[in-house]
């Protein structure tokens, strides 16, 4: 085995993340060769396996540097500016790329992951990579998301054609971002949506009471429980539609 030097080592794993960063600026098409991954894996490798030095702590720390710089640089900026529709595409596409690098970089980084970061820092290095995403991005705009995943709902509701794939989508980076975490996420949007279901109903009972015979009341009850189940069965998990249709006969 041919050892190398710290900074030696330190400038060839930084081409590994330069090249994997333009995954997140939008060339999710970026590929690594076969002499490339060799080249990133076999370099980590001998600067963890290096006799006499401790590198394995400093790389951890360069991995999860390098990400934070990756989210600061590119990931917030792009989300920033967005609301709405604009704001939940961007998210579901850098949360997409993001993902897609960090799986080349842990790859690169297979045996500090094996054999420091999952045993010594108890969270691999897969699990560091969501955990950045989650408190630098998700955390800081999640009730900007929230919002705008409702809104989209409301627009439905009001007979506007929206993308049900975006919204499931959405849903599927809730439950990712708060897998194995005590808060849920996807459970605290489905809550939220509930209540704002129930307060929607109940406005649109209250005229259709005033204005209404029963048996056009009936018929509106009976539609609107129907349009509920199709539109929440879309893009939510099957126990949640359960609750959600129950919302609309409570409201009235």
């Amino acid at each position: 085995m041919q050892f190398i030097q710290l900074d030696e080592g330190l400038v060839i794993i930084e081409e590994a993340f330069q090249k994997a960063k333009r995954i997140v600026e939008g060339y999710p098409d970026t590929k690594f060769t076969s002499e490339e991954y060799m080249k990133f894996h076999a370099c980590v490798y001998t600067l963890c396996y290096k006799p006499g030095d401790d590198n394995k702590a400093l790389l951890h720390e360069k991995f999860k540097k390098s990400l934070e710089e990756t989210i600061n640089s590119t990931v917030l900026p792009s989300l920033a500016a967005k609301e709405n529709e604009l704001l939940l595409r961007e998210l579901v596409l850098m949360w997409s790329n993001y993902k897609l690098m960090a799986k080349w970089l842990c790859r690169f980084f297979e045996y500090l992951d094996r054999y420091y970061s999952s045993f010594c820092c108890g969270v691999s290095l897969g699990e560091t990579s969501v955990d950045c995403f989650r408190s630098m991005v998700f955390n800081v705009l999640h009730s900007r998301i929230q919002a705008a995943a409702m809104s989209l709902i409301n627009e439905e509701r009001h007979g506007k054609q929206i993308d049900p794939k975006l919204l499931q989508d959405v849903m599927s980076i809730f439950k990712e971002i708060g897998e194995n975490r005590s808060t849920s996420y996807y459970e605290n949007f489905v809550q939220a949506m509930l209540e704002e279901t129930a307060t929607f109903y109940s406005q649109s009972s209250s005229q259709w009471v005033v204005y209404d015979s029963l048996t056009d009341y009936i018929q509106k009850v009976n539609w609107c429980i129907m349009q509920e189940k199709e539109r929440a069965g879309r893009y939510l998990h099957p126990t949640s539609v359960i609750k959600l249709i129950q919302v609309p006969p409570f409201a009235f």
